[in-house]
C-alpha cells in the first residue's frame, strides 16, 4: 500500500524517530500505525526525541579540509559521555557533518533559532515588496510572508539541508538517527568555516 507523507509525519511526532525510519516502519507494517510504533520501539528508534533534552558536556572537535585546501571546517559535536565520543560512529558523524558544511556554501548557522533577528526582519521587508502580495488580506499576507521567509532562511541552516550521505532525509534526521543508534543526546555545538581569501567583517 502507498504510505502518505501525513502518516510518516504523525508517526515521527509520536515516536521522535527519523522520517526515513518512520516510513520504513510503516512499509514493514503495511500502514498499521500502532504496529509501526511497536516496530520502532523494538528497534530502539522511538526514543531519540526524549534524549534530546539531556545535557551534552562531552564530545569532540572534528576538522575537514576540502579537496584543493581552499575550504576548511572545524566542528564541535557534543554527546553525554566520553564513551560515546570515542565511538567510531560518532566520530564519523562529526566528519560527515563537517563535510556537509563544506559542501553547502549558503550554510552559516546550525538552526533557524540561531539566525539574528535583523536578518529575519530584512528578509521580511524584501518579501513584503513582492507584487503578488499587494492585494492579499493582511492575515493571509502575513502567513505567506512568514512561510516564504522561513523557506529562504532554512537554506542558511545546517539542520535543514538534505543530507549528502542520505539525500532522502535532512541533516536533523541524520543526527537523530545517530541519537537512536548510540543511545545518547547528540548536539552540534558550533562550527567555523574557513575559506581562503575570505575575511570576516566582525
Amino acid at each position: 500500500m502507498a504510505i502518505t507523507a501525513e502518516q510518516v509525519k504523525l508517526l515521527r511526532e509520536k515516536t521522535g524517530a527519523g522520517m526515513l525510519n518512520c516510513k520504513n516502519a510503516l512499509v514493514e507494517t503495511e500502514g498499521n500505525f500502532e504496529k509501526a510504533v511497536e516496530f520502532l520501539r523494538q528497534k530502539g528508534l522511538a526514543t531519540a526525541e526524549k534524549k534530546l533534552s539531556r545535557n551534552t558536556k562531552q564530545g569532540i572537535i572534528a576538522s575537514y579540509i576540502h579537496t584543493g585546501a581552499k575550504i576548511g571546517i572545524l566542528l564541535e559535536l557534543n554527546c553525554e559521555t566520553d564513551f560515546v565520543a570515542r565511538r567510531v560512529e560518532f566520530q564519523n558523524l562529526a566528519k560527515n557533518l563537517a563535510m556537509q558544511i563544506a559542501a553547502s556554501p549558503s550554510v552559516n548557522y546550525i538552526s533557524l533559532n540561531e539566525i539574528p533577528q535583523e536578518i529575519w526582519e530584512s528578509e521580511m521587508r524584501i518579501e513584503a515588496q513582492r507584487e503578488d502580495l499587494a492585494n492579499k488580506p493582511q492575515n493571509i499576507k502575513e502567513s505567506i510572508l512568514k512561510g516564504r521567509v522561513e523557506k529562504t532562511l532554512k537554506t542558511f541552516t545546517l539542520l535543514n539541508q538534505y543530507c549528502i550521505r542520505d539525500p532522502q532525509i535532512t541533516v536533523e534526521d541524520y543526527v537523530k538517527n545517530h541519537v537512536s543508534l548510540l543511545g545518547e543526546n547528540i548536539q552540534i555545538g558550533r562550527f567555523q568555516k574557513f575559506i581562503v581569501g575570505e575575511t570576516k567583517n566582525n
